[in-house]
């Protein structure tokens, strides 16, 4: 048995088909791709990212990026836990590590991972090769696998292209939110021929589209699927809310008994009814929503 298959995940993930006024009263059906049950700790798409790229680890110490609150950095310490693999976790934010940790890094600590926080100008520059070595060489990381921040490299959109092959014949138009894109480059690419996937970023600034080609285009050749992208919905940013969208998570989350993690999953929902209600899907149209988290019990 493969080190990731001791992780024994829930595949394929549910799909539940729900009611909701919202999309009832305009002949929509919404379903909900259940990824967030994917696996208790490797939720959603941090599993079909992480998975891959621990099989090409080969056994190797991990390391990789993200912010404070990242879910990204949670995962893969949590990988790192279950398969006996040493994780460090490069952390955006040099103030920080004066600072007592929050609930996000205080998990990837008590599973493990060795924490190394740097400025936020270097962590900009970690794909440039030269700042990637000194990142690493500072970290004591050099001879670890690297897991780019978000878990999207070639390897994990591939993985992703499962979920994607997964809601074929089920859905018109599946959507997922996005961070670095890696997900929405893989599910397009897996879809069938007839369906489209539609990305809701939840960091504002534009820049996704090309992200995702370019994913597209190194793990593909070229770009792949229908697909497109609507960056109205990020409230502000990443790790922004706000008290609208909570309540809007909120009463989401007690019709249809469903926890909404609020910094992808409300977003994502929210954007959905708004799309909804202008029209933008024809009536009969399947929606799928992929749930790709689980609510962090301390998070902003």
């Amino acid at each position: 048995m493969t080190s990731t298959g001791r992780l024994a995940p829930r595949l394929p993930s549910p799909l539940e088909e729900i009611r909701d006024d919202r999309f009832d009263r305009r002949g929509l059906r919404l379903l909900l791709k259940r990824d967030d049950l994917i696996h208790p700790e490797l939720i959603g798409n941090k599993w079909r990212k992480l998975a891959p790229n621990l099989a090409a680890a080969g056994g190797r110490p991990l390391v990789t990026f993200g912010g404070a609150w990242s879910n990204h950095l949670r995962a893969t310490a949590a990988a790192g836990r279950l398969l006996g693999l040493p994780t460090t976790g490069v952390v955006r934010g040099h103030e920080l590590a004066d600072r007592p940790l929050n609930p996000s890094l205080s998990r990837c600590a008590a599973d493990g991972m060795r924490l190394h926080f740097v400025d936020r100008s270097a962590y900009r520059r970690k794909d440039e090769p030269e700042t990637l070595a000194a990142l690493l060489r500072a970290a004591g990381a050099e001879d670890a696998y690297v897991v780019p921040e978000g878990g999207s490299n070639t390897a994990a959109v591939r993985g992703c292209r499962d979920l994607g092959a997964e809601l074929r014949g089920h859905a018109d138009v599946v959507a997922v939110a996005c961070g670095t894109g890696g997900t929405l480059a893989g599910l397009a690419a897996g879809l069938a021929p007839g369906q489209r996937a539609l990305g809701v970023p939840v960091l504002r600034g534009g820049f996704l589209e090309g992200e995702v080609t370019a994913l597209q285009e190194r793990a593909f050749g070229a770009r792949t699927g229908a697909w497109s992208l609507d960056d109205r919905f990020h409230f502000g940013g990443y790790a922004r809310t706000g008290p609208e969208l909570d309540a809007f998570a909120e009463d989401f989350g007690q019709r249809h008994r469903l926890p909404v993690e609020r910094l992808y999953v409300a977003k994502l929902l929210w954007g959905l009814v708004a799309l909804a209600e202008e029209g933008a899907f024809a009536r009969g149209t399947a929606i799928a929503a992929v749930v790709t988290g689980r609510p962090f019990p301390a998070a902003p």
